[in-house]
C-alpha cells in the first residue's frame, strides 16, 4: 500500500471517530491551558517570593544553590513532576488514539493505562526522558504536540546570539542536524517504553535497531509529506474564508460583523480538526511500524458525543465572545516605538551619536541605549562586555578609562563612529527632544557604589526628560527602587516562567516566550510590558494583538507602518486575515479555541 493509500484510509478512520479525537485532543489542551500551565506558574512564583528570591538567571544560581537550598530542591522536584506530567500526558495521547482505532476508547481505560505508565516511572529514567524529549521533539513537532510542550523551546536572543560568528552558527547547524538525526533514531522510544513497559535504555536500543539501516528516513519523509499535504489544504480554506468574507463586506448593517463572527470561528474549528487530524495519522505512522495489539472493552459512544459537545459548548461561547472583541477593537492603544541600541534598519553604529542623530529623524518614542561603568568609575554607552567585536580591542569596558574609551572607533554595517559617553549621549539627546530607554549593564568588576553615583548625577535629568532606565539585572531594578523610586525602572526577562512579580516599574522580555497571560497579569498590576526584539511585520502584528505596551525594535520605520496599518478600520476580512497570518500560524498545538 502506497503512503498516499494509507493517508487516504486514515483520513477515513480518522472522519469515522473525529468526535473521539477531537475530544482527546482538546480535552488535554484545555487541561493544559488552564490548570497545569498556571499551577505551575503560580507555584514557581510563590516559592521565589516566600523565598526573597526575585529573579533565576545566570547571575545568581550558584547563590540561590547554597543560600536558598530547600527553594532549590523545591525547583528542581517541580521540574521533575513536569517532566512526569508531560510523559503522562503523551502517553495519554498514545493510548486514546490507538484506542480510539481499535474502537475500546473509554474514559476508565485512558486513565488506568496512563496511572499504570506513571507508577512505572523511575527517578533515573527521567533524565533519559528529558534529553528524549529535547532530541524528538524537533522532529516530531507535529505528532507529540501538546500546549505543555510547547513551552519548551530555546529563546530568540540565545538563538540570534549563536549565529553571529561562522564558528556559532556552525556548531549550532551541526547541533540541529545530529538532533534531527538522533530524534529520527529515538522516535520509537517513547511508545516502546508506554506500551511494552520496558526500561527507558531497553526502548532505546530497540528505537535504534528499528530505525536502522536507513529507515528513519522513510518516517521523516512521512511526516514531512503529511505537513505539506496538511499545509496546502489549510492554505485552500483560509484563502476561501477570506474571499467569502470580502464579499460578505459588501453587505449593509451587522451582517459583515456577524457573518464575520461566524466565519472566525469556522476558521478556528476546522483548525483544530486540522491539528487533531495532523497529530493522528502522525501518531499512526509510528504505531503502524510498532505493529502493537491490544484488546479491551468497546466504548460507549452516546457518552463521548454528550461528553465532546459539552467541551466545545463551553468552548465556542469563549471563542464567540473573544472574536466579536477582537473584531470589533479596531482602534486599541498603540504600543510605544523604541529603537533597539539607538538604530533603524542598520543606519549607523549602535549606541552611537552617529545612529542617534539619524534615528531621531525617525521621531521613535524612546531610544534604547546600552551603559557600562568604566576604569574611572564614569559611564559609556556600549553594549557588549567586550569590546573586540566593534573596536577590534580585546578590553572589557571597565578596563579602560572613560578617555581611552572615547578614543576607539567602532564599525558596523559598513559605518564607523567614536565611543560616546553617556554625559554627551544625553546632551545630545536632549538637543534632539529625544526620549531616551537607559539600559545599565553590570559585571563583577563594576564598582559597589555604581548606582549611587549613577543616580546622584543622571537620576534629576532621567526624571525631568521622562526617560526610563532598565536592567537585566534584577539587584539594578531593586537598587534604584531604593535609591530614587521615582524613576521609572523595568526588568528585563530573557524567558517567561513566571508571573510578574516584582518592584519593578514594568517588564521588558523577549518576544519568543512572551504570552497574553503574562501581559494580562502585569496590566492586572498596572505594570507595562516592553517586547525585544520585534523586527517583523507579523510578530509585531502578533505583539499589537497580545496588548504590549511598546515594540522594541531594529525597525523603527517598519514598525510605525505596521502600527499605523493595524489601527486603521480595516474590513472584516483584513482582520480575519491577520488573526490567520498573525495569530493562528503563530501557534502550535496550542488551541486557536481558547485564545
Amino acid at each position: 500500500m502506497t503512503f498516499v493509500k494509507e493517508i487516504k484510509a486514515g483520513s477515513r478512520e480518522f472522519c469515522q471517530n473525529w468526535l473521539r479525537y477531537l475530544l482527546l485532543f482538546m480535552g488535554l489542551s484545555l487541561f493544559n491551558q488552564f490548570i497545569v500551565i498556571p499551577l505551575f506558574r503560580y507555584i514557581t512564583t510563590f516559592v521565589l517570593q516566600a523565598s526573597a528570591i526575585p529573579f533565576v538567571s545566570y547571575q545568581n544560581v550558584v547563590t540561590i544553590i547554597t543560600t536558598h537550598t530547600v527553594a532549590f530542591l523545591i525547583l528542581i522536584i517541580e521540574l521533575l513532576l513536569l517532566l512526569v506530567i508531560l510523559y503522562a500526558q503523551l502517553a495519554y495521547l498514545l493510548h486514546g488514539v490507538w484506542d480510539i482505532k481499535h474502537q475500546v476508547f473509554t474514559w476508565k481505560n485512558s486513565f488506568i493505562q496512563t496511572w499504570q505508565n506513571i507508577k512505572k516511572i523511575r527517578l533515573g529514567t527521567l533524565f533519559i526522558l528529558m534529553l528524549y524529549f529535547l532530541l524528538v521533539v524537533p522532529l516530531a513537532d507535529v505528532i507529540f504536540r501538546t500546549p505543555l510542550l510547547s513551552k519548551v523551546q530555546i529563546s530568540e536572543f540565545i538563538l540570534d546570539y549563536l549565529t553571529r560568528t561562522p564558528i556559532l552558527l556552525a556548531v549550532l547547524i551541526a547541533f540541529y542536524l545530529a538532533a534531527l538525526i538522533l530524534g529520527a533514531r529515538l522516535v520509537f522510544a517513547l511508545p516502546i517504553i508506554v506500551f511494552d513497559h520496558l526500561k527507558s535504555a531497553q526502548a532505546v536500543k530497540r528505537s535504534w535497531r528499528l530505525t536502522a539501516h536507513y529507515r528513519w528516513r522513510t518516517i521523516c519523509r512521512r511526516i514531512i509529506i503529511l505537513a505539506v499535504l496538511s499545509a496546502a489544504v489549510m492554505t485552500i480554506f483560509y484563502l476561501a474564508m477570506y474571499c467569502l468574507q470580502l464579499l460578505v463586506d459588501l453587505l449593509p448593517g451587522k451582517c459583515p460583523l456577524i457573518l464575520a463572527i461566524v466565519n472566525l470561528s469556522l476558521v478556528q474549528i476546522i483548525s483544530e480538526v486540522a491539528l487533531v487530524y495532523v497529530s493522528v495519522l502522525g501518531l499512526s505512522i509510528i504505531l503502524k511500524a510498532l505493529r502493537q495489539e491490544k484488546i479491551s472493552q468497546t466504548g460507549k459512544t452516546k457518552k463521548i458525543i454528550l461528553s465532546t459537545l459539552v467541551v466545545f459548548v463551553l468552548v465556542m461561547i469563549n471563542a464567540i465572545s473573544t472574536n466579536y472583541l477582537y473584531l470589533t477593537s479596531v482602534n486599541a492603544k498603540a504600543p510605544v516605538i523604541i529603537s533597539h541600541r539607538g538604530v533603524d534598519d542598520k543606519n549607523g553604529v549602535q549606541n552611537t551619536l552617529q545612529s542617534l542623530r539619524k534615528t531621531a529623524k525617525e521621531k521613535p518614542d524612546y531610544v534604547e541605549i546600552d551603559v557600562h561603568e568604566t576604569k574611572d568609575k564614569k559611564f559609556i554607552v556600549i553594549h557588549d562586555e567586550n569590546l573586540l567585536k566593534l573596536t577590534g580591542v580585546n578590553k572589557a569596558p571597565n578596563d579602560l578609562t572613560l578617555r581611552q574609551l572615547e578614543k576607539l572607533t567602532a564599525k558596523e554595517d559598513g559605518y564607523h563612529a567614536k565611543l560616546v559617553s553617556f554625559d554627551q549621549y544625553l546632551e545630545e539627546a536632549k538637543r534632539l527632544h529625544q526620549k531616551l530607554l537607559i539600559e545599565i549593564k553590570t559585571t563583577a568588576k563594576d564598582s559597589k557604589k555604581m548606582l549611587q553615583r549613577f543616580n546622584q548625577k543622571y537620576g534629576k535629568t532621567i526624571l525631568k526628560n521622562a526617560y526610563q532606565v532598565q536592567s537585566l539585572d534584577y539587584r539594578v531594578v531593586e537598587g534604584l527602587h531604593l535609591i530614587n523610586p521615582r524613576l521609572v525602572v523595568f526588568y528585563i526577562q530573557p524567558y517567561n516562567f513566571t508571573y510578574p512579580q516584582s518592584v519593578a516599574s514594568g517588564y521588558s522580555m523577549e518576544y519568543s516566550t512572551l504570552n497574553s497571560d503574562f501581559i494580562w497579569q502585569a496590566h492586572l498590576q498596572d505594570r507595562p510590558v516592553y517586547a525585544w526584539t520585534v523586527n517583523d511585520e507579523k510578530l509585531m502584528k502578533k505583539m499589537m494583538y497580545q496588548q504590549v505596551d511598546g515594540l522594541i525594535t531594529d525597525r523603527v520605520d517598519l514598525a510605525k507602518k505596521v502600527i499605523k496599518s493595524f489601527q486603521k478600520d480595516a474590513s472584516y476580512a483584513t482582520r480575519i486575515l491577520n488573526y490567520i497570518v498573525v495569530l493562528h500560524l503563530s501557534k502550535n498545538f496550542e488551541s486557536a479555541l481558547s485564545v
